[in-house]
C-alpha cells in the first residue's frame, strides 16, 4: 500500500493482499477541504462499563463506510488482570491512548474513553471543520480496523456476557514524524475472513495532536 503525502491532499492507493502496487489502484481516495472527523475509543472485555460504548460505536458504521468518519475502537490491556484476557488489546494502544492523555493534561487513562478529533468528547461526532493549514512539522499513524467480531467473556467483570465489537483495531502503525512533503509506505496485516475491514490514514499535529487530515477507505 502506498501513500503520497501532500499537505491537504493525501492520496492513498491499496493493493490488494497489502502489497504495494506495481500497476494501477485498486482503491484511491483524496482528502477535500474539510476534516474528516477522527472518533477513538478506548475499551476493553474486561471493563464493566465499556459494553454500551462499543455498541454507541457501531452506529457510525454507516458514516464510515461512506467516508465521513475515520472510526477506530483501540483495545488496551491494563484490565487483564481482572480475570479476562482482551485478545483484541495491544501495548502499543495503551502508548497510543496515554500519548493522547499527554496533550489532554490528562493525570491518568481510563476506559471506555471517547476521543474526537484528538480531544475528550466535546459534542456533536460528525460535524466538520475545515481542513488544518500545512504545518511544517507533522506525524501520521495507519490502522487497520475490522467489524463483526465477537467474544463470549467467561471471567472478570463481563462473565457470561456475549460482547459485539465493530471498528476493531487489528493493526496501528505509527508512521513517524515529518517535516514538509513525505511519501508512505504501509503494508496492512491480512484480514480475517467474513470481517469487513477500513484502512485509514490519520495525519495529525505533533504538539497538539489535533488532527491535520484523515482518510479512511473500505477495501
Amino acid at each position: 500500500m502506498t501513500t503520497f503525502f501532500r499537505p491537504l491532499a493525501a492520496v492513498v492507493l491499496l493493493g490488494s493482499g497489502g502489497f504495494a502496487l506495481a500497476a494501477g489502484p485498486a482503491c484511491q481516495a483524496e482528502s477535500g477541504a474539510t476534516l474528516t472527523p477522527v472518533i477513538e475509543l478506548y475499551t476493553s472485555e474486561g471493563c464493566s462499563s465499556c459494553p454500551p460504548a462499543d455498541r454507541w460505536l457501531s452506529t457510525f458504521k454507516r458514516s464510515a463506510a461512506s467516508g465521513t468518519a475515520v472510526v477506530q475502537a483501540f483495545h488496551v490491556g491494563y484490565w487483564d488482570n481482572l480475570g479476562w484476557v482482551d485478545r483484541f488489546a495491544r501495548p502499543e494502544h495503551t502508548v497510543r491512548q496515554k500519548q493522547v492523555a499527554a496533550v489532554n493534561r490528562l493525570s491518568n487513562v481510563y476506559t471506555p474513553q471517547r476521543v474526537r478529533n484528538g480531544r475528550d468528547w466535546p459534542g456533536d461526532p460528525l460535524a466538520a471543520t475545515p481542513n488544518e493549514p500545512a504545518r511544517a512539522r507533522w506525524s501520521a499513524y495507519w490502522t487497520v480496523t475490522e467489524h463483526g467480531h465477537s467474544s463470549k467473556v467467561k471471567a472478570g467483570e463481563n462473565a457470561g456476557e456475549l460482547l459485539q465489537h465493530d471498528f476493531v483495531v487489528r493493526q496501528y502503525v505509527p508512521a513517524g514524524d515529518y517535516q514538509g512533503p513525505a511519501r508512505l509506505l504501509f503494508r496492512a496485516v491480512p484480514g480475517e475472513a467474513g470481517h469487513a475491514r477500513q484502512v485509514n490514514l490519520v495525519v495529525f499535529d505533533k504538539a497538539s495532536g489535533k488532527p491535520l487530515q484523515a482518510l479512511s477507505l473500505g477495501c
